[in-house]
């Protein structure tokens, strides 16, 4: 790209990109609330509860694995405008919809324009020159909208409007967030052609090493997002207040930063295999408390200490991908990796869930959990 470009002028890019990302982030993010307002207003099975979660992220898988044919072929803003009412059409749509058949529809297109928003924001942001920097405010913005909506939805829509609120809410946030439109660089900010390699078609296999690490994150996210989904019904069931929810969430995701900001600044300090075995201990931490929770103060501390040992695990094991293959084409798949975890995990927790109780969905995510710790230890120990 062009390095004379202005510092405003940087900024402005990184701020639209990183707001158009946001849209993107925002069903996973919201997931756990969206999926209990909607169990409470149509009176749904922990299945069905699952089933929606899956549903969704098969509409965002769809989008995550069709971008690359057609991410540097669009007008970018005219992307984002129709990428934006997409999601926000989806959600108010899905707040006038009663039948179980419909509502499912509705969440998958939710899941697929959200998709393309993830991976504009990604786009862009990966022409600019500093990309540390780049990513680190994109997560920076993403997480604190996505506090202020976890922290605002249930006390002040949810208790009063269910989900048809909840979801009429999500609309609006989707609609000014679009405005990131006006923004957002029309095409590419450097030519296709001087980064034709990135575009190409892989010609060459990706190591086995590579996919190795890659099935070791999915049964991590899986296992891990199968609790994630049905965090908010543990709460639920705990008898907790709408508003002491909305501040679990709302600090949890401001830990999700800080957890990664902190493996930013730790680096490869604590070694490479060292890592996987403290996010190990920080996850079963978390996991017992919310295990024996009774109240508030347990299942928020349970929560919150998961999280940030989870968010931690996530970019260890994104490192590892990125490690296994020098040429960076493993790398770019880490979004389709998140993406069918997130679909299988929801349905999977949702047939586990099936008879009342999350005792099973939380021992899937301990579960899950130990493979890294031991794959990176005893399996995958030569680094590349």
């Amino acid at each position: 790209m062009n390095q004379s470009i202005s510092t405003r002028k940087l900024t402005t890019l990184i701020l639209a990109a990183s707001l158009a990302s946001t849209i993107g982030g925002l069903p996973f993010n919201s997931l756990p609330v969206m999926l209990g307002s909607m169990a409470d207003s149509f009176g749904l099975e922990p299945q069905s509860v699952g089933m929606m979660g899956s549903v969704c992220f098969a509409g965002y898988l769809l989008g995550t694995l069709g971008a690359p044919f057609w991410i540097n072929r669009m007008n970018w803003r005219v992307l984002t405008v129709v990428s934006a009412l997409g999601t926000a059409l989806s959600f108010a749509l899905s707040a006038q919809l009663q039948e179980f058949r419909t509502l499912v529809a509705a969440w998958a297109l939710i899941g697929f324009f959200a998709s393309t928003m993830t991976c504009l924001g990604m786009r862009i942001l990966s022409d600019l020159p500093d990309k540390v920097r780049a990513f680190g405010i994109r997560q920076g913005v993403e997480l604190t909208v996505t506090a202020a909506v976890l922290f605002a939805l249930p006390p002040l829509v949810i208790a009063t409007w269910k989900y048809p609120g909840a979801a009429w809410a999500l609309a609006a946030v989707v609609s000014l967030l679009g405005l990131s439109a006006l923004r957002v660089p029309q095409r590419p900010l450097q030519s296709v052609d001087a980064v034709g390699a990135t575009d190409a078609p892989v010609r060459r296999a990706i190591p086995m090493r590579s996919w190795a690490c890659m099935a070791v994150f999915f049964v991590f996210l899986a296992g891990n997002i199968a609790l994630w989904a049905f965090l908010e019904r543990i709460g639920s069931g705990l008898k907790l207040a709408a508003a002491e929810l909305g501040i679990v969430f709302a600090v949890l995701k401001l830990l999700g930063g800080a957890a990664a900001f902190f493996v930013a600044w730790a680096g490869d300090r604590a070694g490479v295999r060292r890592p996987h075995w403290l996010v190990l201990a920080g996850v079963l931490t978390g996991l017992a408390l919310l295990g024996v929770a009774e109240g508030f103060l347990p299942f928020a501390l349970g929560a919150w200490i998961w999280e940030f040992a989870f968010t931690c695990g996530c970019v260890f094991q994104a490192v590892a991908i990125a490690r296994s293959d020098a040429s960076g084409r493993a790398v770019v798949l880490v979004p389709a990796v998140f993406a069918l975890s997130s679909m299988v995990g929801p349905g999977v927790a949702g047939q586990i869930a099936a008879g009342g109780s999350y005792d099973g969905v939380v021992l899937l995510a301990a579960l899950c959990s130990v493979l890294p710790a031991a794959a990176y230890q005893f399996w995958l120990r030569a680094e590349s």
